[in-house]
């Protein structure tokens, strides 16, 4: 048995935020951006794992003490994958990771799930060819809630896995379903510009557990099981605390932006069409979920006062990145803008590149 070359990419989310642990839909396309992991196969019955991003840090660890492991940092998601194949019964005689990420870490681009899914996509091919694709993405997010600590649902996973070239995946997570929609902005003279404002944030930090639970309290207190049977806005307003009342808010509006966005790019509308609906959704993240900061506000307003059709705040907050519809000769313009507001305010520099839908998880070499 040989080793290997395999990819997974980083993802950008059109639209539907914190909707995956909710039921909900989304509408991801995968980035050009992504973690290569180089796997050989071995019979010491160790992993080793090592980043080109962190030199000198190999980690190594024998496959059969990976649960009680006392592993911390970067390690904790290309290890949590190789535990969980092998707590799911897979025989894993011995491996060594080498992984090098061209995904920024902590913009809300799912660089972890990239990590997880070039890790799970080469155990599989090496050592369990069997694994179907969605069992492939429910082993990185077992390994994102249980061994790392982040209580993310399966978007990222998904999408690093599922995504193909010139589409966005639209996601139904409730009944476990999915279907590409093509989206080809060139075509209309657009772009999707991403701002990763340089404020990272860490899912496994309070705030996104707490809207996980503060959603399933609020989905209780409708008598749910969860908050997609909720289709009517007005239904949240039975809800007494007004904190979960706001999370309910945005999760309904959210499904519903998603769905809009969905039908307008299967009839073949003007996808201009969707920066109000980007707008909305920032707001909604903004205001309903708040989990945006000064600088996603920063960032939002500078492009839309400088003729972005919209923009929102992307990933699961509190630090991160924004998306911007553009015209393709208006872009540079908009960057100026935000270049300068960023400035203004004493930000740090925010980093951009425009988002092109490309081909998720494969094995390259």
């Amino acid at each position: 048995m040989t080793g290997g070359v395999w990819v997974a990419p980083g993802r950008v989310n059109i639209i539907g935020e914190h909707t995956d642990y909710n039921d909900g839909f989304a509408l991801p396309i995968a980035l050009p951006q992504v973690v290569t992991c180089t796997a050989e196969p071995t019979s010491d019955g160790l992993v080793r794992v090592s980043s080109r991003q962190h030199p000198g840090e190999e980690v190594l660890v024998p496959i059969a003490g990976l649960a009680d492991a006392a592993v911390t940092g970067w390690a904790r998601y290309p290890l949590g994958v190789v535990h969980e194949y092998a707590a799911r019964g897979h025989a894993l005689p011995g491996l060594a990771l080498r992984l090098d990420g061209a995904v920024p870490v902590g913009a809300g681009l799912s660089s972890s799930a990239a990590v997880e899914c070039s890790v799970a996509i080469a155990v599989r091919d090496l050592f369990a060819p069997a694994v179907a694709d969605a069992d492939l993405i429910d082993i990185g997010r077992a390994a994102e809630n249980s061994y790392v600590g982040a209580a993310t649902g399966t978007l990222d996973q998904s999408a690093s896995v599922l995504c193909t070239a010139g589409h966005a995946l639209f996601l139904d997570f409730g009944r476990g379903e999915h279907a590409q929609v093509p989206f080809d902005l060139t075509a209309t003279g657009l772009e999707l510009l991403v701002v990763d404002t340089n404020t990272p944030h860490q899912l496994v930090d309070g705030g996104y557990g707490q809207r996980r639970r503060e959603c399933e309290q609020a989905a209780a207190a409708l008598g749910v099981g969860s908050l997609r049977a909720i289709t009517e806005p007005a239904a949240v307003e039975r809800i007494a605390d007004p904190v979960l009342r706001r999370r309910a808010r945005h999760i309904v509006s959210e499904n519903a932006r998603v769905l809009a966005v969905v039908e307008m790019l299967r009839g073949g509308g003007d996808p201009r069409a969707i920066g109000p609906i980007l707008a909305a959704g920032h707001a909604s993240l903004r205001d309903d979920f708040e989990i945006s900061t000064p600088q996603l506000d920063a960032a939002v307003d500078a492009a839309t006062a400088a003729g972005a059709y919209g923009a929102r705040m992307v990933g699961g907050g509190f630090g991160g990145s924004i998306i911007a519809l553009t015209d393709t000769e208006r872009t540079p313009l908009v960057v100026e803008a935000i270049e300068k507001r960023f400035r203004a305010a004493d930000f740090a520099a925010p980093r951009t590149f425009v988002a092109v839908p490309s081909a998720g998880a494969r094995r390259v070499g």
